[in-house]
């Protein structure tokens, strides 16, 4: 208990999930010596077991809890970051060792997170890895790791990478991740920052996780020409007249001195993408309320058409957009989930960026 309450005053936990406690009860008196003071709330799943139970324990002033959910080897908080007023639900979870067991906690998991229907942020040892790097000697994957992923998949679930080590698990020479944290679309998009890193492993064979929200600032920004505007029967002469107006200068001196009339020009044009798609199919929808009531003419079949092309063009752009930025393989002609393909993106710059630099051992 003395780790566990150490951890949580050293980075500053609002909530804590314990597996494999060791203890087949818990009391309120061991709930405040973890936590350090009155003003907890905390939920335990008994276990017969010698590993004991799982048991989550958060701080008052940062989640109301509206509802909670116990399964044999999950636990489930749901209820309402105070903070900014974020209907939520956590998991905390504990796989089973074998394929079938794993899979029935699986469909658990789906049928609570269905009842829930609230952002989801599922944490703990699920004993199960997406990858072969992450267990350390196999070649193989069993199979148990294609269903795992399909699960992910149709949970719509981010799995949070995990920077600043490999594996989670180790005994003797063995070494896996199979301890993780993996966040719902609608989570990232409140929380787009949230992260993941380890703890320190004391005496355990498991380092424990922590899931972090922390804004971080970044560098400068690279040139970078979007596909969506090659789109545009505007852009190439508006580049070939700004590129004439720079003079006799190096190339790449020509492509920062583009960079604002290129800004601007994007502002103009593609700013607020969403909205102009909004825009046109109020319009449409206004030109359908007109046939429906009986007005109907050439001069309205024709702007109808006429906003529909445009819609289309808008679709097509945002599109494009964001099939770059994601630069997602499963990317298919003309799907418009570009909702995935947000996240996908952001995803992807969270696991690209540099937290630190170890030089010389410092």
């Amino acid at each position: 208990m003395r780790m566990v309450k150490d951890l949580k005053n050293k980075h500053n936990l609002s909530l804590v999930g314990l597996i494999k406690t060791k203890r087949r009860v818990v009391t309120r008196f061991d709930v405040e010596r973890i936590w350090g003071y009155v003003g907890a709330g905390w939920e335990y799943v008994e276990s017969d077991g010698a590993s004991g139970g799982l048991l989550m324990i958060w701080d008052e002033l940062f989640f109301k809890l509206n509802n909670c959910y116990k399964g044999e080897r999950w636990l489930c908080v749901e209820g309402v970051l105070l903070k900014n007023s974020f209907h939520c639900a956590f998991f905390l979870v504990y796989g089973a060792h074998n394929r079938e067991e794993r899979s029935h906690v699986w469909e658990e998991l789906s049928y609570i997170a269905g009842l829930c229907q609230v952002p989801c942020c599922f944490m703990g040892d699920f004993n199960e890895i997406v990858n072969v790097e992450e267990w350390k000697g196999i070649v193989n994957l069993p199979l148990s790791v294609e269903e795992f992923k399909i699960w992910m998949q149709d949970m719509h679930l981010v799995d949070l990478p995990l920077t600043d080590r490999k594996f989670t698990w180790f005994r003797d020479r063995s070494g896996s991740r199979i301890d993780r944290a993996m966040v719902s679309i609608e989570w990232l998009e409140e929380f787009p920052e949230t992260r993941l890193r380890g703890g320190p492993r004391g005496l355990s064979d498991h380092y424990p996780i922590i899931v972090e929200y922390k804004r971080v600032r970044g560098g400068p920004r690279p040139f970078r020409s979007l596909d969506s505007w090659f789109t545009h029967e505007g852009f190439l002469r508006m580049v070939k007249e700004d590129w004439r107006g720079l003079g006799e200068l190096q190339f790449t001196e020509n492509l920062k001195a583009l960079t604002r009339p290129l800004g601007r020009w994007h502002k103009d044009n593609f700013g607020e993408m969403d909205k102009k798609i909004l825009r046109l199919e109020e319009e449409i929808k206004k030109v359908d309320d007109m046939v429906s009531n009986g007005v109907y003419d050439g001069t309205i079949e024709a702007r109808r058409r006429a906003l529909v092309t445009c819609c289309e063009r808008w679709y097509t752009r945002k599109e494009i957009h964001w099939k770059q930025m994601s630069r997602s393989r499963q990317a298919k002609e003309m799907d418009r989930n570009t909702r995935y393909f947000h996240n996908i993106a952001s995803a992807r710059r969270r696991n690209n960026r540099i937290d630190a630099l170890i030089v010389n051992g410092r």
